[in-house]
């Protein structure tokens, strides 16, 4: 990944927050999950919240948060929902991501783009180890 120019943004659990959608479900809403996290983390620890539509985002918007993973989002509205954003927090796409779809979802303007399918869709490396006892 790294040769590709791609990097990882957080190395373990503990490095930042990452809020997604069962957790904004347990919370109650996207409100009350961003301040939960907010009050249970140091000043210094990222908050970044996943959303799915852009009414998600407006509320990400009026409550505050380091960056905001637009998933699954059409191209449209990855689109609006930069323009909402409007530079105050770091954007990110995910879902969905292939080839032939990246360079259009760069365009929309996001920040970052996340790709799973570096991850848990990598092939793996077949090995083997003979040995021969002559």
């Amino acid at each position: 990944m790294r040769c590709g120019g791609g990097v990882n943004h957080r190395f373990g659990l503990d490095d930042a927050v990452l809020i997604k959608d069962n957790h904004i479900a347990v919370a109650g809403g996207v409100t009350a999950a961003l301040r939960a996290a907010k009050a249970n983390v140091g000043h210094l620890v990222k908050v970044e919240i996943e959303v799915d539509t852009l009414d998600q985002l407006r509320e990400v918007l009026d409550e505050g948060a380091d960056a905001v993973l637009l998933d699954n989002m059409t191209l449209d509205d990855l689109r609006r929902a930069v323009a909402l954003v409007s530079g105050r927090m770091i954007c990110e796409a995910s879902g969905g991501v292939t080839l032939s779809n990246v360079a259009k979802i760069a365009k929309t303007g996001v920040d970052l783009i996340s790709v799973g399918a570096l991850t848990h869709s990598a092939p793996a490396l077949d090995v083997g180890l003979d040995i021969e006892i002559n």
